[in-house]
Order: C-alpha cells, then sequence, then structure tokens
C-alpha cells in the first residue's frame, strides 16, 4: 500500500483544512470586530459630546452671557476653552434660529449653523447626529439651553468623523496583536492535533484509511473463525461474526470486559487473565471451542490480547461416533471370535459323542446373550442408545467386566435428541467400564432407567474404587480426570454429559462417592405433547 499512498496523507489535509478555516474565520470575526469598534467609539463619541454640551448648556455663564450687549465676546473665549479641555473639534453657541455667537473659525460667527437644531429648538429633546458641516463630517450632539423652561439659546458640541476613525486607528495596533496571538495560538493547536493524528493513523491519507477499513472488515467478517480483540483492561474492542456466534453474545458487547459477557466462568476467567493459550478446549452452553490466545502488539507496545476460537462440536461428534463404531466393530469382532470358539465347542462336543452336552452349552450361551438383546429392546425404545448399550455389553464383556441392565428399565423415544442421549450414556458407561476394570473382582457396570411422573432418571453404577467427597463437583469440570492424559480432549466426558443433559431441562449427579463404587443420575423432562 506504500506504493499507492496518497501525496496529502489526512493529517496534512486536516491540518490544511483547519487552516484556511481559521484564516477565514478571523478574517471575518476581524472585519465584524472592526465595524463592531467603530459602531461602538462612535456611540462612545456621541454620548461624550452629549454629556460636553448638556454640562455647558447648564452652564449660568452661558445664560448671563446671552443677556450681555455682545454675546459673543463673552461665549466665544468660553467655547474655545471648552473646546481645548475636551478635546473636541467645535463648541458652538447659537440663537434659537442657529445664529451663532461661537465657533472655532472666529469668521463663521453670525452665520447660520449647518446642521438640524429644530428638536432642540422647540425643546422637544436633546439629539444627536453624524452631519457635514463647516469643518467636514462631524458627529455632533444639539443641547437646548432652557431658562425657566423657555428655550434660550443651543449648544452644538462636535468632533469630526475624521478625528473619531484616528481613535479607533489607534486601536488597531492593539487588534491586531490580539487577532495575530489567537491565529499563531489556533495554529499551534491545529499542528499540534495534525501531529497526534498523524501519529495516530499511521501518516495515511483517507483513501488509504477507508481501503484499509473496507477489505479488514470484510476478512474480518468471512474468516470462519472466531475472533477477539480485548485491550489491555480486558475490555472487548472488536468481535466477529463467528466469535458472537460461538459464544452467543449480545449484539453490544463492545467496550465491555469479556468476563461480564455472561460465558462461562472458566473461559470467562481464562480470557479475562490475558496470558497465552494454544488450542485449549472449553465448553460453552451447547458448544465445543477451541481456545487460542496471545499478545497483541504493535511498534514494541503492548496493545491487549487476541483471542481466536475454533468451533470443535461438530468435529468432537464425528469423534465419539468414530469411536461408538470403532467400539461396535470391535465388539463384532469380539463376538465372532467367541461365536467361532463356541461353534467348535460344540463341534468338538458332538464328535466326542456328547450331543446333549452340546446342545445345553449351545443353548445356555443363546438364552444370555438373547436374554440382555431382549432386555434391551424391550426397554430401550431408541435404537441409537439400545445398539450402543449392546455394544457397550460386549466391549466389557471382553475387558473383564459384566454389564447389568436392569429389570424394568425404559427408556421412551422423543426425551432427547439421540446424539446427546448417546453421549450421555456412552461416556457415562465408558468411564463406569473403565473404573471397574481396575477394580478387584466381581466387576461390573449396571444401568437402570426408571419413568416418573415428569421426568426419566438414568443410572449407571460401577464396582470402581469410587470418588472421593472433595471430587463430586471438580468431576464435571472441564479437563477433570483420573486417567493419564496428555492435556489435549481429556476430561471432557462429564463434562459434555452435563452440557447435554442441561440442553435439555435436565441435571446429573453424582449419587454415591466414596469406596464401593460410582453412580451417576441424570435426569431428564419428559416432553408432553
Amino acid at each position: 500500500m506504500a506504493g499507492q499512498r496518497s501525496r496529502w496523507s489526512l493529517a496534512g489535509q486536516l491540518f490544511a483544512l483547519q487552516a484556511a478555516i481559521i484564516v477565514i474565520v478571523l478574517t471575518g470575526v476581524g472585519v465584524a470586530t472592526y465595524f463592531q469598534f467603530d459602531e461602538t467609539n462612535r456611540k462612545a463619541t456621541e454620548e461624550e459630546m452629549l454629556g460636553i454640551a448638556h454640562t455647558l448648556a447648564a452652564s449660568p455663564e452661558v445664560r448671563d452671557a446671552l443677556d450681555a450687549p455682545k454675546p459673543s465676546a463673552v461665549l466665544q473665549p468660553l467655547a474655545e476653552r471648552v473646546r481645548m479641555d475636551t478635546a473636541t473639534d467645535f463648541v458652538v453657541v447659537m440663537t434659537v434660529d442657529g445664529t451663532r455667537f461661537s465657533h472655532p473659525n472666529p469668521a463663521e460667527i453670525g452665520r447660520t449653523f449647518q446642521g438640524t437644531i429644530g428638536p432642540a429648538a422647540r425643546g422637544n429633546q436633546h439629539f444627536t447626529e453624524t452631519y457635514a458641516g463647516t469643518l467636514g463630517p462631524s458627529v455632533r450632539a444639539v443641547v437646548p439651553v432652557l431658562d425657566g423652561g423657555n428655550v434660550v439659546a443651543l449648544v452644538s458640541v462636535g468632533r469630526t468623523v475624521a478625528a473619531v476613525s484616528r481613535e479607533l486607528e489607534q486601536q488597531m495596533p492593539l487588534f491586531l496583536g490580539a487577532a495575530t496571538v489567537a491565529l499563531l495560538l489556533a495554529a499551534a493547536g491545529s499542528w499540534l492535533v495534525s501531529r497526534w493524528l498523524r501519529r495516530s493513523t499511521h501518516d495515511l491519507g483517507p483513501a488509504e484509511l477507508a481501503r484499509m477499513y473496507e477489505y479488514y472488515d470484510a476478512v474480518l467478517h468471512a474468516v470462519r473463525e472466531g475472533l477477539l480483540l480485548l485491550d489491555r483492561s480486558g475490555r472487548v474492542q472488536l468481535v466477529n461474526d463467528e466469535a458472537q456466534r460461538l459464544l452467543v453474545l449480545p449484539p453490544d458487547v463492545q467496550g465491555r470486559r469479556v468476563d461480564e459477557l455472561g460465558l462461562p466462568a472458566e473461559l470467562g476467567a481464562a480470557l479475562a487473565t490475558g496470558e497465552a493459550r494454544d488450542d485449549e478446549i472449553h465448553l460453552t452452553a451447547d458448544r465445543i471451542v477451541v481456545v487460542s490466545q496471545g499478545a497483541a502488539r504493535w511498534g514494541g507496545r503492548h496493545l491487549g490480547t487476541v483471542v481466536t476460537l475454533r468451533d470443535h462440536t461438530e468435529l468432537r461428534a464425528l469423534v465419539s461416533e468414530l469411536q461408538t463404531i470403532r467400539g461396535f466393530a470391535d465388539s463384532l469382532n469380539a463376538q465372532a471370535h467367541e461365536a467361532a470358539n463356541q461353534l467348535h465347542t460344540v463341534i468338538s462336543l458332538i464328535e466326542l459323542g456328547r450331543s446333549d452336552a452340546a446342545l445345553e452349552f449351545a443353548a445356555t450361551e443363546l438364552a444370555v446373550s438373547q436374554q440382555l438383546t431382549d432386555t434391551v429392546l424391550a426397554g430401550i425404545s431408541v435404537p441409537e442408545l439400545a445398539a450402543l448399550v449392546v455394544g457397550k455389553a460386549a466391549e466389557a464383556g471382553e475387558r473383564g467386566v459384566t454389564l447389568h441392565v436392569e429389570e424394568g428399565t425404559c427408556v421412551p423415544a422423543g426425551i432427547a435428541d439421540p446424539r446427546d442421549l448417546v453421549t450421555i450414556v456412552g461416556n457415562l458407561l465408558d468411564n463406569a467400564i473403565d473404573a471397574a476394570r481396575d477394580a478387584p473382582e466381581p466387576r461390573w457396570v449396571r444401568i437402570a432407567a426408571v419413568v416418573t411422573d415428569d421426568a426419566v432418571e438414568l443410572r449407571v453404577a460401577d464396582s470402581g474404587p469410587g470418588l472421593a467427597a472433595a471430587d463430586a463437583e471438580r468431576a464435571f469440570r472441564r479437563g477433570w480426570t483420573t486417567k493419564p492424559h496428555d492435556g489435549l480432549g481429556r476430561g471432557l466426558g462429564l463434562a459434555l454429559v452435563r452440557q447435554a443433559a442441561e440442553r435439555h431441562g435436565g441435571q446429573v449427579e453424582l449419587g454415591r462417592v466414596g469406596a464401593g463404587g460410582a453412580e451417576f443420575a441424570v435426569r431428564l423432562p419428559l416432553v408432553r405433547t
């Protein structure tokens, strides 16, 4: 992908875009602020002019001067003094009809004031305006001079627009400095963001990131293995479809701790530790999964844990079926050898002239074999389970263990899936035969099934050494076994028995512990139709 990388990375494009936006925004803000400052400055000037005019209009000197023979002789020096003290451009005292008594240009004294005076002359109100007079455009205020409620004169104070603009220009360096500082801070912030983004995106452009996301997402959901990505805190960051199916996860698992997802306790604890694991077998509610787990690293940094999950359920079922078929084959082979031995015995007895003994021997062997078959077929209505029991009886006999099917044993059809029944009974019989084989004589295994009002109770007992009380619950945990093993595939039998029973709403318990053999009881509810 490096050869197809665009000239501009996502971080570079973002920085350029941010810089353009910042320049545009600051320019707009600058222009708006300038006009705002200009308007504010003009308003402040109007208020200032109005205040000076009110102060002068209320001065007793002005009213006294109006009664003098030559008002201008008194008002002109007074107005000029006020103008100089207040830094205004003109202070004009005039008659009600606008004839000037004072003006910065003495030549204008006696002439008519240029501007609006009507509202003030009528005594209605003072007012301000911007008007082009003899000194050019100016911001001015006009205030009436009152004597006992009568308007006797008018006072106008003003400052030229050019002077007002100069005041604004004096503030421009401060404004430009603030704008420059804002621009520099914004640019620095954008640069820091782009630098962080460059590190986070590995300097890739938007097209590369979009393509990587599309490809990786497609691959993630297409692989047949379950995949979980956990961060360093054990929280789920990514999960694909197969992992959700195998673990029966809700859709909102992202960000949640893996041991809080309702997984089986052992599986949740194993994933939460983050320790390396290689092809560990775990049980879920209805699946057997092979779990591998390893650290995820990038650039020497530990990012979290990668968990892969493989569905072992079907393979385990096939292995179980293969073992069952192999057991049947071994049983048939053993029966063939036994039948050959019996046939040779019968022939030899006949050749020796002891036909009665030959007939009695053949009838006895047939009765024993037929009794087991009749008992199984009469009580077990599930053909697969009946065949399994008959085959296990032959296998047990070959290994020196007697398998008894108790009278009255009854397993009606439809209580559970036949494969689950084979899993339950097959594993229990295998464990019982193994236990009885290592015990002193007599070596036996018993299987019984009783139908109650609402359930079928299967019991498998043996003459083996039994289980200690401390092992009663541990016996059903994944990986627990009393047999030599290499860690792969062993210790699953009883866990699979419990899983199959619970899948049909049943339960499994150890009915007897201690010396004298073990007894396992499986209770499966009847399906009412």
